[in-house]
């Protein structure tokens, strides 16, 4: 999967990042005063950099992760604005991290836009095995009703595949958006079953 991402024309990279963009514009997750956590897409990744450019022109407050610990395999969101983004630096992963101190909690955020080598149906989802997602993300697990913040999949249409393995520290996405559209995912039920066979 890694090998067919790179293989997306400079072209059709930058027509996928522009159709996500118009197709989030389209819902309400980026009302002003929302806290939106999203990555700083490294190259080779679904570009988010019009997305941010949006969530800060609609008053939304960003936050993008920054790694704490690579042995710990942590991280937290840290406040992005234009002067942060400016004095940023490349972490030794390839991931751009901005400049500043003010984090802010996973749980605290109210949508959380989350990258993958590649997705399912059931919102399952691959990244790189390294976990820092799952791990940040874990306290949803221990939710009994409302599980946000709300986690949305970023990826190509190319990256949603039949079905991705699954281990019982995976977090599930609410939904993926692809340059299609947004999937449609199986209910809550059906994950827990595909989760307990394994």
């Amino acid at each position: 999967m890694l090998t067919r991402r790179r293989a997306v024309p400079r072209a059709a990279r930058v027509a996928a990042a522009r159709a996500i963009a118009r197709i989030v514009a389209q819902t309400h997750w980026l009302r002003p005063g929302k806290r939106i956590g999203i990555y700083a897409s490294m190259p080779r990744e679904l570009g988010t950099a019009l997305l941010i450019q949006l969530a800060l022109a609609r008053g939304c407050h960003v936050y993008v992760p920054r790694i704490t610990s690579l042995r710990g395999r942590t991280m937290r969101f840290v406040k992005y604005t234009q002067a942060s983004n400016r004095r940023g630096s490349i972490h030794a992963l390839g991931m751009y991290e901005p400049c500043g101190h003010e984090y802010l909690s996973a749980r605290f955020l109210d949508t959380v836009f989350v990258p993958g080598v590649c997705f399912d149906r059931r919102g399952a989802r691959l990244g790189h095995g390294l976990g820092f997602y799952d791990r940040m993300l874990s306290f949803r697990q221990l939710r009994q009703h409302w599980r946000g913040p709300r986690l949305v999949g970023l990826a190509y249409s190319l990256q949603v595949v039949p079905q991705v393995p699954v281990t019982a520290t995976d977090v599930f996405m609410d939904t993926i958006v692809t340059e299609r559209g947004i999937d449609e995912l199986l209910a809550d039920e059906n994950r827990a079953i595909h989760v307990r066979s394994r």
